[in-house]
């Protein structure tokens, strides 16, 4: 199995461009299951997940042409409805197929997801959303088996709690449902609001009519059309920590700063020099990193996915600092990896307090999931001597050739068997 070999010191210094979203690029592929027609996407990232959702695409029957930084899909023979688990036990997004596919045929068996082992994703948010559009579901053996005879049926709809998936999966499954349908208490990431416009150039009728709340009119036709995946908000935040880690310089590029507006605003205030243009983003880290307490929460608060990398930089900081993490109830499993390279992280339920002041050890390591093991990474790129961070498979579900791109602007690392 492959590892990484990461030696520590330099600072970081050059530019980074970032990758497409593979929080956006996921439900929109998903999404491509309700149209008939050709649908041509570009800027989506080479990782792991693209291709595992890519593979199940074409175990349901999609007809896909990967061309170099295009993928062309066609779904005019598309008929199962089956998603097994060996394709989605890997990642939570395999879920997002099943609101598509009950618009579509009014009937889905989809496995439940995998993913990351940061907790509990219960699926019962989509689940008690969709049986208002008239779906009856059952779990049998780890399968949903879900059915809607009279097909879906526009319905005023609230979710108990802020769901990106749930979202995602109830916009997907309305855009062919009977009527009109209205979606209230919605997660606002941009991923979704690239989902709903995605779909809106696809023909679909969605309207934001509040902050949180959608309105979405069924249809029965689609267009054809060629779109362009956002870039990855939560690569371009992780490079941005980077930077202020090792006091570094870098160049962002390719990301509407617009979209990272809380971490840009929480790394000035704890002493990065940041300065922004259209889509660039140029960050000076500094040798006084300030302490500060952070509570991850839905967008536009801080994100759940920048949390372990935000708590190797507060290792780093003047006095102690504490994180609140109030998405997940176990992503913190990567503190104790990062207590075994020297630092002080205590943790009390979902609270955890970080000792600052602290110099890290190089260490071997492994990863428990896909952001904690770049929290590693980054925690070894300021560590005297060589670390080893092992199962970097979690690592290549949602970043990049992040070694080609951490190499081109200093950084020692490399990727051995």
């Amino acid at each position: 199995m492959k590892k990484l070999e990461v030696f520590g010191a330099p600072k970081l210094k050059g530019q980074v461009k970032i990758s497409g979203s593979k929080n956006a690029s996921l439900p929109i592929l998903a999404a491509t299951l309700l149209s008939d027609k050709k649908i041509s996407l570009s800027n989506l990232p080479k990782v792991k997940d693209i291709e595992t959702m890519i593979l199940l695409l074409k175990s349901l029957g999609s007809s896909i042409e990967n061309n170099k930084n295009k993928l062309t899909i066609n779904n005019h023979k598309q008929k199962k409805t089956f998603a097994v688990y060996s394709l989605v036990k890997t990642m939570r997004a395999g879920i997002l197929v099943l609101g598509p596919l009950l618009a579509k045929f009014g009937k889905a068996k989809v496995s439940l997801p995998g993913g990351c082992a940061i907790g509990t994703r219960p699926v019962d948010i989509h689940l008690q959303a969709l049986s208002k559009l008239g779906v009856n579901y059952k779990i049998i053996q780890g399968y949903v088996h879900a059915n809607a005879p009279k097909g879906l049926v526009g319905a005023k709809i609230k979710f108990s709690k802020i769901s990106v998936g749930a979202t995602e999966n109830l916009i997907i499954a309305s855009c062919l449902a009977k009527g009109k349908t209205t979606l209230s208490n919605c997660a606002i990431e941009p991923e979704i609001k690239d989902l709903v416009n995605f779909l809106i150039k696809m023909g679909c009728k969605i309207k934001w009519t509040a902050k949180r709340t959608i309105k979405i009119e069924g249809v029965n036709n689609l267009s054809e059309i060629k779109y362009q995946v956002m870039p990855d908000r939560i690569e371009a935040g992780t490079y941005l920590i980077a930077a202020a880690l090792t006091e570094g310089n870098l160049k962002i590029l390719g990301i509407d700063p617009k979209i990272i507006k809380t971490e840009i605003n929480i790394l000035k205030k704890i002493g990065a020099k940041i300065t922004q243009k259209k889509n660039e983003i140029f960050i000076q880290g500094r040798k006084k990193i300030k302490s500060i307490n952070i509570k991850t929460s839905p967008y536009p608060k801080f994100p759940t996915d920048l949390q372990a990398q935000m708590m190797v930089l507060l290792c780093k900081a003047n006095k102690k600092s504490y994180i609140r993490e109030e998405i997940f109830e176990n992503r913190f499993m990567h503190v104790a990896e990062l207590n075994r390279m020297g630092a002080k992280i205590s943790i009390n339920g979902n609270q955890a307090t970080i000792e600052g002041n602290i110099k890290f050890e190089a260490a071997e390591l492994m990863a428990t999931d896909l952001r904690a093991s770049v929290s590693l990474i980054l925690a070894a790129l300021t560590a005297k001597g060589k670390s080893v961070i092992n199962r970097i498979y979690h690592l290549d579900r949602g970043y990049e050739n992040i070694e080609k791109k951490l190499k081109k602007v200093g950084a020692k690392i490399r990727r051995v068997n």
